[in-house]
């Protein structure tokens, strides 16, 4: 199935807070002679005002990922390729982070480059400095570690979507 499908559950929720956070490189794309840091939040600030047109409500903020998160809660928070330029014990803050501004049994949707079991099966190119992935099963482990019931949605190779509900308890 389709990475959007393995994610996709109705929601008893009527009106859902969520935050997102993303990298928009694509795969494939050359930059300007730009340092990467200034390419990239320029592509995030332009994103930023192309979706206040879409949006106009929105609160849209510029941070790094080891910046304090927006004050919850949240229903929702997705990643889409962002969280591997964080090293393992980057991540496993993140995780516990995303867990305290997530809502009881709100959910955390996670897709990124990933290090497959099968070295034949990488085929996202990394720099291996700025991009820091890390396997399924280490970042299931630091989920639950960080208060989630966490599963893979879906994989493909050096890719993945992973699920994590927040427990109740947490």
């Amino acid at each position: 199935s389709a990475p959007h499908e393995a994610v996709a559950r109705p929601s008893p929720v009527r009106r859902p807070r969520c935050h997102r956070s993303g990298s928009p490189r694509a795969p494939g794309r050359l930059g300007t002679r730009l340092p990467a840091g200034l390419r990239q939040a320029g592509r995030l600030l332009g994103a930023r005002q192309r979706a206040r047109h879409v949006v106009p409500q929105a609160d849209l903020r510029l941070a790094r990922l080891e910046d304090a998160l927006p004050e919850g809660p949240f229903d929702l928070v997705v990643s889409a390729l962002a969280v591997h330029h964080l090293d393992g014990p980057g991540k496993q803050d993140l995780f516990r982070r995303i867990a305290d501004v997530l809502a009881p049994e709100g959910a955390f949707v996670l897709a990124d480059v990933v290090v497959p079991e099968n070295d034949a099966d990488v085929v996202t190119p990394i720099d291996g400095v700025y991009d820091l992935p890390d396997r399924i099963d280490d970042q299931l482990r630091w989920l639950r570690d960080a208060g989630f019931d966490a599963e893979t949605a879906w994989s493909y190779k050096d890719l993945a979507v992973m699920r994590a509900t927040r427990r109740r308890s947490s």
